[in-house]
């Protein structure tokens, strides 16, 4: 048995590597260059090449699947690509991360349009009829250890994020997308959309909260604007700031970003995300 793991050297993919590895699981990262994956179990795998993902997925267990951050019009030829093979090899099962997309709130301004390099990924492997499942995490708790955030957080006592201090949101770890995503490559009961993240969503005071019992230290939630947040990332980045500013600017219209409840992990699986404190904790911090 043999499980194929894009992003398995990224953010995504290696939580949910090491997860099955830990299961006695065949994880296999698929990486363009072997050598990329530290003596990890991996397969040799181009995105731009049907045939190779095709040759790749062929007699696998499972895929997980998340299109990697590149320019829109990469990424849809990526998820074309991947869905061809899908098609064509027809692996046991398929899980898709949406890493943070919104999919399944279609009266929202943000929800992903058909068209979209996501939109088409879950359009076109729907359309196989391969059994599949889709992971819907919002925002993830990992943007709180940016040097800007976390920083403050150890100096100052303060936790500057671009959202409203009133704006509740859906928080997940990457650990927690490892979770759910390892439950449904490996049970195929649950398929569509399965959203991760806190219900009732958090606030920013919330989220400081967590920090502050972790740090055993007063934590105050800093409201910051979303062009003061892009000015300080890009540093980091590059112009690919801009684009997270404008994400956060949209998010600020909106009155939150929770997912729904009938279609969360812990109704459709039983799981929980960690809690602020426990993800802290299994972060080493």
């Amino acid at each position: 048995m043999s499980y194929i793991i894009h992003g398995a050297t990224g953010a995504q993919g290696a939580p949910l590597q090491a997860l099955m590895l830990a299961s006695n699981l065949n994880a296999l990262a698929a990486v363009r260059d072997p050598a990329s994956a530290k003596g990890k179990p991996a397969i040799q795998v181009d995105n731009g090449s049907v045939e190779s993902l095709i040759a790749a997925y062929a007699g696998a267990d499972g895929v997980f699947v998340h299109l990697p951050q590149a320019a829109e019009p990469a990424r849809l030829e990526q998820a074309n690509n991947i869905a061809a093979a899908i098609a064509a090899a027809r692996p046991k099962r398929v899980v898709i991360s949406t890493s943070g997309a919104i999919v399944d709130q279609p009266e929202s301004v943000l929800q992903a349009p058909a068209e979209s390099a996501i939109g088409t990924l879950l359009r076109r492997v729907a359309e196989t009829g391969v059994s599949h499942a889709v992971v819907a995490p919002r925002l993830y708790l990992e943007n709180l250890l940016l040097p800007m955030v976390l920083g403050p957080v150890q100096a100052e006592g303060r936790l500057p994020y671009p959202l409203r201090a009133d704006f509740a949101a859906s928080w997940s770890s990457h650990l927690d997308v490892a979770m759910v995503a390892e439950r449904l490559l490996t049970d195929h009961a649950v398929t569509g959309i399965v959203g991760i993240g806190h219900l009732p969503g958090l606030t920013g005071p919330e989220l400081a909260q967590g920090f502050s019992a972790h740090f055993g230290r007063d934590v105050q939630f800093e409201a910051l604007s979303p062009e003061t947040f892009g000015t300080q990332l890009e540093p980091l980045i590059g112009p690919a700031a801009a684009n997270i500013a404008g994400f956060y600017a949209a998010l600020s219209q909106l009155p939150d970003n929770v997912i729904a409840s009938d279609t969360a992990a812990q109704q459709r699986l039983g799981l929980a995300p960690r809690g602020v404190g426990q993800w802290l904790a299994d972060m080493g911090l």
